[in-house]
């Protein structure tokens, strides 16, 4: 049985990726999730904060007028520039699978220059995680798609090894945007970016966070921008968030994802339910008679046969429906 997939121009010996996690932050980690049989890991994020405010501590006369005074010290990431750095070095040393190393920024700037480093380092590709979150409401919407594409730039002009991003949902036009984000150089996208959300502690006053697993209903989105934009755009496309087990990482390829990235699904099941993923995957292509996952992999997309509407307005619509039918006429 075939499984080999392709992501951001990468080969892979399955469309199993493994998300950047606290499972990918160690060398023992991703060891061990080569062995269960992850095709690639995304290695987690270090910060456009970060770099730049151990830029500010070797050089104190750079003024940034307070803009990363609130956000932790570097002894407080899990990694330094440094020692990223360091960490890609051995991971590309001890294992055989590719290693996406992932960048997480909000602003243009000089900090984009680091992702040459991280190739001389020896990634096989970057992810660029963008977190372009608007807190100046008299800030307008193409501004912010402007930054946000100049980040892409910036990175594309520093690095020849593949670029990914991870976006998210929130554009007016998504496909535009995917559109742009091919134009500017991009290999591949991740759809989409779930963003952390406080919380409200009511007995003592604060604000509290805390990391809250995916579940299956966080993919949907996912599965029909990807099935709008499959053999739209010449990217690759990853699906992320929510990918529980194999029944969904089938919907997203038969969508047209090129690869899914799990995460919460071994956080809370542990690193073997990577192999049971891919078995149950090989199970249904077994009883679909499909031999490899290019037999099947976005047949229903919109461009695969699959009607536009049956993915937005119209599903709304005919849902309404039913729920008054059920109503006005109860079993």
């Amino acid at each position: 049985m075939n499984l080999k997939a392709t992501y951001l121009g990468l080969s892979l010996r399955s469309p199993i990726i493994v998300g950047a996690s606290p499972l990918s932050g160690s060398l023992e980690g991703i060891q061990e999730l080569e062995k269960a049989g992850a095709a690639a890991v995304v290695l987690p994020s270090l910060f456009e904060e970060q770099i730049v405010k151990e830029a500010i501590a070797e050089n104190p006369y750079l003024d940034f007028s307070g803009n990363y005074s609130e956000f932790p010290m570097s002894s407080e990431y899990l990694f330094t520039s440094k020692s990223y750095l360091d960490f890609i070095r051995e991971a590309k040393r001890k294992a055989r699978i590719p290693i996406i190393a992932s960048l997480n920024g909000r602003s243009p700037g000089w900090w984009c220059r680091y992702a040459k480093q991280i190739e001389e380092a020896g990634a096989d590709g970057i992810e660029l995680n963008i977190y372009p979150f608007p807190l100046d409401i008299n800030q307008p919407s193409d501004s912010i798609e402007m930054d946000t594409l100049e980040i892409v730039r910036l990175v594309r002009k520093e690095i020849q090894i593949p670029l990914g991003v991870k976006i998210y949902p929130y554009y007016t036009n998504v496909g535009n945007m995917a559109q742009r984000f091919q134009a500017a150089g991009v290999n591949g996208l991740a759809l989409f970016n779930r963003f952390l959300q406080p919380d409200i502690d009511i007995e003592n006053f604060e604000i509290k966070r805390g990391i809250q697993l995916g579940t299956s209903r966080d993919n949907r989105l996912a599965l029909s921008w990807i099935a709008f934009l499959y053999n739209r755009l010449k990217l690759d496309l990853a699906a992320t968030g929510g990918v529980m087990d194999a029944g969904e990482a089938i919907r997203l390829i038969l969508a047209g994802a090129s690869v899914v990235m799990v995460c919460s699904a071994i956080l809370e099941k542990g690193i073997g339910y990577i192999p049971v993923m891919e078995k149950e995957i090989v199970e249904w292509m077994e009883r679909h008679r499909f031999s490899s996952l290019e037999d099947w992999r976005g047949s229903l997309s919109q461009l695969g046969g699959a009607s536009p509407s049956r993915f937005f307005r119209l599903q709304y619509v005919e849902l309404l429906a039913d729920a008054d039918r059920r109503r006005r006429n109860p079993l």
